[in-house]
């Protein structure tokens, strides 16, 4: 069975950067294949890992609204265009949503996306979908069903209360989601006594439970100024360390 693994939280908390490090881990453990979806509009996932985008779901969400091909329903058109715009690498593809469609109603086009998105799961082991700030793009793609949500906030008061409310309208959303759990990126080594507290009041008062904590690293700041992958990095990076810990407490589950 295909398993789920969404990220969330407010935006400029690290979910992309944790995305990336979460496509590492998976791929070294050949916990493989392994689709990644980077869902914000302001798309960059591919740049962590050093791809170049063609074509994005949103330019093809805008194709169906035109003429299809002679011979093709419009379900067999999105599935074709679909399956072109996916970037091929070892042990995983990368999908990437692209921009907000514009004025107009892409209700059936989001349909047609849903059904391919059926269809394309069978094919992976892991589904990793990078969110922007909210979290709409998993019901267009009819990912209702989570197995690991993984909600990121930065070391501040307000990236640990966006993450609570995260955790509360789950429900509401009518997502079903097995784990979810809190990320603390970015942080200061060691954490404030403050922090730790806020951290504490979250996980006790949400359905939370504490992945872990990644430190500020200056080996993540290097790799991005320098545009190689972040899939790259050695193991034996303090960064790289830490993260595959918060991984393994995760999938332990």
């Amino acid at each position: 069975m295909t398993k789920i693994i969404a990220l969330a939280g407010k935006g400029g908390t690290g979910k992309t950067t944790t995305s990336a490090l979460l496509l590492k881990y998976l791929t070294s453990r050949n916990m493989t294949p392994i689709l990644a979806v980077d869902a914000d509009a302001n798309a960059n996932l591919n740049e962590l890992l050093d791809l170049d985008v063609g074509v994005t779901l949103g330019q093809i969400r805008k194709e169906l609204k035109g003429d299809i091909p002679s011979g093709m329903s419009r379900d067999q058109f999105m599935e074709m265009k679909i399956h072109q715009s996916l970037i091929e690498d070892s042990g995983f593809d990368l999908m990437v949503m692209g921009q907000p469609d514009g004025p107009g109603c892409y209700c059936a086009a989001n349909q047609y996306l849903a059904m391919t998105m059926d269809k394309l799961a069978e094919n992976y082991k892991y589904i990793i979908v990078d969110n922007e700030a909210g979290m709409e793009h998993l019901s267009r793609m009819n990912l209702r069903s989570i197995d690991y949500l993984l909600i990121v906030s930065d070391p501040s008061a307000r990236g640990i209360m966006t993450a609570r409310r995260i955790a509360d309208i789950t429900g509401p959303l009518q997502l079903e989601v097995k784990h979810q759990y809190l990320l603390v990126n970015r942080a200061p080594d060691p954490i404030t006594p403050a922090l730790q507290e806020k951290i504490d009041e979250a996980v006790a008062e949400a359905d939370l439970n504490l992945a872990g904590i990644i430190s500020s690293s200056d080996d993540l700041i290097n790799q991005e100024l320098s545009g190689k992958s972040y899939l790259q990095l050695g193991e034996d990076s303090t960064v790289i360390k830490q993260a595959f810990a918060v991984f393994d407490t995760i999938f332990a589950q």
